[in-house]
């Protein structure tokens, strides 16, 4: 009988002549279904299971041929039941939530190596900062809108779609938490996406970003969050999707010199060239820059300081112009995992509070940035 367990890694004239011996009477008709199995079955590879927020979000509009006056009702429900009219929050028009509905969770103590949330935000452009001996930097600026935490799973609970293959049975540490930002309208979502939003008391939101932390930093659902989550002098990883260029050759995308303009080149300005597959290797090895497609990828830079801190309209500068994506592309910032330059002391843990904690001036500077409202130039009379 062992020998007929052997049969998945043998030849399929050797599969057939034990499929002779399975369909004799003295053999149970469950031990032949257990063979057939066995003939039938296929390697094990790791499948991808999609997380419990992963489902479809649009639905199909279609003319309802409403009147005016129902479509008052409407708009009044939805207001009455997520808090209030739309109203700009930001300088971004959103809406206003709805008070948290579940109890406030205990609020646990930072340690180092803790890992907390991060924010949603978006790259709205790049700005020129001056520091106080005259250099200049560039920054780029991150808004964050209308971010709230929607939903808590804790580690025991959380079933990440990826696992480790050395030890995928090992204890996990980090929970997930769920935070959406920017709040729509929940007549443009379908009823499961909406679903995502009932404990939180938040509106439906158009995206949403899942952060791995430490269950000392868990918060109940519904918090907001705010751009002054992180403080001036802080390092952050910012991760975004680069911009999609579409196929490009090796010239665009790999920055290949391509070939002589003239001299007795014929359609060859461009191209790669030889890959360099012959003799015994005869293929073309794996990783060779070659054409194909660009971008819409997503990139994390990391290691970037936080210079300022607008709270009036949480706007977050920070150094650095190679943040992955376009204006107006979504990224997510959260607290840097380079060694050397994670934090010291404790941030605003888990976040920042509002009434919990003095009120934060409109516009925070670094110590070695130079504010616009300070004078530039000051003169002194020799005595």
């Amino acid at each position: 009988m062992a020998g007929c367990f052997k049969m998945a890694g043998m030849r399929w004239s050797v599969v057939r002549s034990f499929q002779t011996f399975c369909i004799s009477p003295n053999i149970s008709e469950s031990l032949c279904c257990l063979f057939q199995q066995v003939r039938l079955k296929h390697q094990n590879y790791p499948r991808l299971r999609n997380p419990i927020w992963f489902v479809k979000k649009e639905r199909t509009k279609y003319e309802e041929h409403l009147t005016q006056q129902n479509k008052s009702f409407i708009r009044d429900v939805v207001h009455d039941k997520y808090g209030g009219p739309p109203a700009i929050i930001g300088g971004v028009s959103t809406y206003q939530q709805s008070p948290l509905k579940i109890q406030p969770m205990d609020r646990g103590s930072w340690f180092l190596g803790c890992r907390r949330s991060g924010l949603i935000a978006r790259n709205i452009g790049i700005y020129p900062m001056w520091l106080k001996d005259g250099t200049r930097v560039l920054t780029t600026l991150l808004q964050v809108v209308d971010n709230h935490v929607i939903r808590y799973i804790p580690p025991e609970e959380f079933n990440p779609p990826r696992t480790s293959v050395r030890n995928p049975k090992s204890k996990r540490r980090l929970g997930c938490l769920l935070v959406g930002a920017e709040s729509a309208d929940p007549q443009n979502f379908t009823k499961e996406y909406c679903g995502l939003f009932k404990d939180s008391g938040v509106m439906p939101t158009k995206i949403l970003g899942r952060f791995l932390i430490s269950p000392e930093a868990v918060m109940q659902p519904g918090t907001p969050l705010y751009a002054s989550h992180f403080k001036v002098g802080d390092y952050v990883d910012v991760r975004g999707k680069t911009i999609y260029r579409g196929f490009q050759g090796v010239v665009t995308r790999w920055g290949f010199k391509g070939g002589p303009a003239s001299h007795g080149v014929t359609k060859t300005h461009r191209r790669p060239g030889n890959i360099g597959s012959g003799g015994e290797k005869a293929r073309v090895w794996p990783g060779q820059k070659m054409p194909g497609h660009m971008g819409n990828r997503y990139r994390i830079l990391n290691g970037l300081q936080v210079l300022r801190v607008n709270t009036k309209y949480n706007v977050i500068w920070v150094k650095g112009q190679g943040i992955p994506g376009g204006t107006n592309s979504i990224v997510y910032i959260y607290d840097t995992f380079l060694p050397l330059r994670k934090p010291k002391e404790a941030p605003h843990f888990p976040t920042y509070y509002p009434e919990d904690e003095e009120p934060l001036p409109d516009e925070i500077y670094s110590e070695n940035l130079h504010p616009f409202t300070a004078p530039t130039i000051k003169y002194e009379e020799n005595v």
